[in-house]
């Protein structure tokens, strides 16, 4: 008969094989795109189940006569206005002035935050003479530099891009600060040992590695970006800058037309939520998908 005894080098091998084919399957976690009807069903359902909800709500609130008419319109107010945009031919333009703005000043921002945030993370005496600078304009309402902007430029395009630079600097700036701050020391030291320093470090270990802080810095810059846009075209609104989303608020205001101002808060929401859902969040999950940080439960 064999002999069914284990010895202790047998036993400690069956472990270590144990062992790595664990390992092996932590290694083996494979990353995959998510089917459409599933990122339909979970991510775009929920919220017009919502919104439909909050629409509801708002009828029945309007239907009940539980507040007047002049301090929250009927929907069908508000779709008439939507209404008479369209057909006036005007809709399309006001949000495109808005979006064309967002997005330019967006990019400059861009263009400045991203080797500030560069500067003040590599460098301690730049960190600690602007850091807490940066900490305190990204606390700063966008609202606030509106006056000093209109003096500075009059009321133009330059101004409006001045009120988002100031908004959304510090937020992309400050992203990027953070996401360098948590890159493990180990890659650092890997790629000087690489040869990778100074730009070519930079680009190579110090990006890369930061980039899911630094994605959510831009997420975070688009909101000031937009909200620092509205704030300008609300205050400082004028025939010369064109008809925006913000203008549009205002006008809605000055005529009393509450249907008109509803409209308004709702295409702003409706842009900035479109904005994020179409660009930065497919930015996001391709980050964490490249990192295996986006799996399917």
């Amino acid at each position: 008969m064999a002999s069914t005894d284990t010895t202790p080098e047998t036993a400690k091998g069956e472990d270590l094989a144990g062992l790595e084919a664990g390992l092996d399957a932590l290694d083996a976690v494979q990353t995959h795109r998510t089917p459409v009807r599933e990122v339909l069903t979970k991510k775009v359902l929920p919220p017009f189940l919502a919104v439909g909800l909050v629409l509801v709500v708002w009828q029945v609130l309007v239907s009940a006569k539980v507040t007047d008419e002049t301090k929250l319109p009927a929907l069908s107010a508000v779709w008439n206005s939507l209404s008479d945009m369209w057909l006036k031919g005007t809709l399309l333009d006001v949000i495109w002035t808005s979006v064309s703005r967002g997005l330019l000043g967006f990019l400059l921002a861009l263009a400045i935050g991203t080797p500030l945030g560069l500067l003040v993370a590599r460098v301690k005496f730049v960190r600690a003479a602007i850091g807490p600078i940066l900490q305190g304009l990204q606390s700063l309402p966008s609202v606030a530099w509106v006056p000093p902007a209109v003096l500075w430029f009059g009321l133009n395009d330059a101004m409006m891009y001045t009120v988002i630079l100031l908004g959304a600097v510090p937020s992309i700036a400050n992203g990027l600060v953070s996401g360098i701050d948590q890159v493990p020391p180990l890659f650092l030291r890997a790629g000087r040992t690489l040869g990778a320093t100074g730009l070519r470090g930079a680009w190579h270990v110090v990006m890369p590695a930061a980039l899911p802080g630094y994605v959510a810095g831009l997420k975070q810059g688009w909101a000031f970006s937009w909200r620092s846009l509205m704030a300008a075209e609300i205050i400082a609104s004028s025939p010369d800058l064109g008809l925006g989303l913000g203008q549009l608020l205002e006008n809605g205001r000055n005529n009393i037309d509450l249907p008109g101002v509803f409209l308004a808060i709702v295409l702003i929401l409706v842009v900035g939520i479109a904005i994020d859902l179409l660009i930065f969040s497919p930015v996001e999950r391709w980050v964490l998908r490249s990192r295996g940080l986006l799996v399917k439960n």
